[in-house]
């Protein structure tokens, strides 16, 4: 007898995001968001001082993302974020939802950002 795993059903709009404590972000000077994450570990070091690689690599992020990392507060849920970026954007967001969840999933996948009620797997 052949058993599959149950899998979970997550919904993301639901979900409440923070901010890694990993990262350092600033604006830049054409006021967009740079995420800066460091590059840890020993081959980090070596390529450091060897080939005078960064020690922080700097993700600029876009418009929506620049909108929406500030709302990222441990509070607001996807869903109220998307909400913001309605009133914000308008028309220029959509398909708002499936654009939302691919973005906080991408971010999740880098652990820029982690939910704190994500059921575990």
């Amino acid at each position: 007898m052949n058993k599959k795993k149950k899998e979970i059903q997550i919904n993301y709009l639901d979900l409440i995001p923070e901010r890694s404590a990993q990262l350092r972000w600033h604006t830049d000077i054409r006021g967009r968001m740079v995420l800066e994450i460091e590059n840890k570990g020993a081959f980090n070091t070596i390529a450091q001082k060897l080939f005078g690689k960064p020690r922080y690599t700097k993700i600029h992020l876009d418009d929506n993302g620049t909108f929406i990392w500030p709302l990222i507060d441990g509070r607001k849920t996807v869903e109220d974020i998307a909400a913001l970026v309605k009133d914000e954007f308008g028309e220029k967001a959509e398909p708002l939802y499936p654009r939302i969840v691919k973005y906080f999933q991408i971010m999740e996948s880098y652990h820029f950002v982690n939910f704190i009620n994500k059921p575990e797997k």
